[in-house]
C-alpha cells in the first residue's frame, strides 16, 4: 500500500475478495481533513442506523429466479448447450451472488451459471460468438468475442477471488481476453465491444464500460496475477486507455472507471477520481438516490421520456464507486454516501428487487424483458449494501 506522489495516482487498498475495496484514505486530502471526515462519517452512520433494513434472502431469491429464467429462456440459448452471458443479468448476478453468499460454496443456480461460463471458456475455439456476422452484420462476431471475453474473465476472476486461488480455466479466460485487446488506434488498450445502439451497455461509448469491467477483473484476480510478467504490458495498455479517455466519458462511464481504479491501482489520477466524486455528488437527488437518466445524455428511441426518479441501478453504482474510492473518510462526501445507502435500504421491493427502467424505450416493468434493468439494479444495490462498513 503506497501513494505514488510523483504522478498524483493513488494506489488503493484491496480489501475482501468479494470486491470490498477501499483506497488509501488520507493520502490526497491531508490528515486534518481525514480526521474531520471520520467524525462526519460517524455522525452520518448514526443517522443511517435509523433507516430501514433490507432483506438479503429476498434479494438472493430474486436474483436466483431471474438468472435461472435467463439460462432457460430460448432467446438466450447458444450453441453447445450454453447460454448468453449478459451484461444485465448474468455478469452482475455473478458479482452480487458472491457478495451475498454466507456459505462456503455457490448454490445450484450460481453453480450452473459458472459451469456455463467455464464450458464456453474451455471450448472457446469451438463455440460460436453470441452474435455472428452471418446472422447479424459485419463486425458482430469480433464484437461478441471481445464482449464475452471480458465478461467471462470478470465472472471467473470474481469466483476465484472468493476462493483465493486462480484456476486454470480463469487463466485461460484471461488468455482469451488479452488475445483480443486492441494494440493500436484511439481505442488501443480496449476491446471490440457489441454495439446495437442500446444504452448503456451496447452503445458507441460502451467499449469504455467494457474496459472498466476488464480492469475490475484483472485487479481482483488472486495469486498476484496482475503482476505476472506476461500480463504487465496488457495491463499497462488497459490503464493507459482508461486514464487517457476518461475525461471524455459521460458520468456513467466515469463512475465505472472510478470503481475500476480501486480494483486496479493507477488507472485514474487523483484529480480524475476527485472530479468524478464531485460530479456524482452534484447529481444526487433530494431523496438521497440517483437517477440513471442523469448520468449521461440518454434519450429513448421511442420518444418517451427517460425516468427521472431515483433508481436502484444508478444509486447502487454510485454508492459502489464512492465506497471503493474511500469517500467514507471525507467530510464533503461521506454524508452523501450514507444518504445513498439509506435510499437503497428503503427502496427494496416486496420481491427482493430494486427499481430501474430502460434508457431505450418504455417497457412493462413486470415483463421479463422489462425486468432486465431491475436485475442489474438489484445486483448493484446488493454490492453496495454488502460493502457497508
Amino acid at each position: 500500500m503506497s501513494l505514488d506522489r510523483n504522478s498524483d495516482r493513488r494506489v488503493p487498498l484491496k480489501g475482501r475478495a468479494e470486491m470490498r475495496i477501499q483506497i488509501l484514505r488520507c493520502g490526497t486530502i491531508g490528515l486534518a481533513a481525514c480526521l474531520l471526515g471520520s467524525l462526519a462519517g460517524v455522525g452520518a452512520r448514526a443517522v443511517a442506523q435509523g433507516s430501514a433494513s433490507w432483506d438479503r434472502s429476498a434479494a438472493a431469491d430474486y436474483l436466483d429466479a431471474r438468472q435461472a429464467w435467463w439460462m432457460d429462456w430460448p432467446t438466450a440459448a447458444r450453441d453447445h448447450g450454453t447460454s448468453c452471458v449478459s451484461c444485465h443479468t448474468t455478469a452482475p448476478f455473478a458479482l452480487a451472488r458472491t457478495a451475498l453468499r454466507q456459505t462456503d460454496g455457490p448454490g445450484a443456480v450460481e453453480s450452473r451459471m459458472l459451469a456455463n461460463v467455464e464450458s464456453r471458456v474451455t471450448a472457446w475455439e469451438e463455440v460460436e460468438p453470441f452474435y455472428t456476422d452471418e446472422k447479424y452484420r459485419a463486425g458482430k462476431s469480433l464484437e461478441s468475442r471481445g464482449t464475452e471475453a471480458i465478461l467471462n474473465a470478470l465472472i471467473l476472476s470474481n469466483r476465484d477471488a472468493s476462493r483465493g486461488t486462480l484456476s486454470p480455466t480463469t487463466r485461460q479466460a484471461f488468455d482469451n481476453l488479452w488475445a483480443l485487446q486492441r494494440r493500436d488506434g484511439p481505442r488501443s488498450g480496449g476491446w471490440p465491444w457489441l454495439g446495437f445502439s442500446l444504452e448503456p451497455w451496447e452503445s458507441p461509448t460502451a467499449p469504455f464500460f467494457g474496459a472498466a469491467l476488464a480492469a475490475v477483473a484483472v485487479g481482483m484476480a488472486p495469486d498476484g496475477y496482475v503482476s505476472s510478467p506476461g500480463v504487465a504490458p496488457h495491463v499497462a495498455r488497459l490503464r493507459d486507455y482508461l486514464s487517457r479517455t476518461a475525461d471524455t466519458q459521460h458520468v456513467f462511464n466515469r463512475l465505472m472507471a472510478l470503481w475500476a481504479s480501486a480494483a486496479l491501482p493507477e488507472t485514474l489520477t487523483g484529480s480524475q477520481a476527485r472530479a468524478t466524486v464531485k460530479e456524482a455528488m452534484r447529481l444526487q437527488q433530494a431523496d438521497g438516490g440517483w437517477s440513471l437518466s442523469s448520468l449521461g445524455p440518454f434519450e429513448r428511441s421511442d420518444g418517451t421520456p427517460v425516468d427521472a426518479a431515483s433508481d436502484g441501478y444508478a444509486t447502487g453504482l454510485v454508492t459502489v464507486a464512492l465506497q471503493s474510492s474511500g469517500v467514507t473518510s471525507r467530510a464533503y462526501a461521506g454524508a452523501s454516501l450514507q444518504r445513498g445507502l439509506a435510499w437503497l435500504r428503503q427502496h427494496q421491493g416486496p420481491d427482493g428487487s430494486w427499481p430501474a427502467s430502460s434508457l431505450n424505450k418504455a417497457r412493462d416493468p413486470e415483463s421479463d424483458r422489462g425486468r432486465f434493468m431491475r436485475d442489474v439494479a438489484t445486483s448493484y444495490a446488493v454490492l453496495a449494501l454488502t460493502a457497508e462498513r
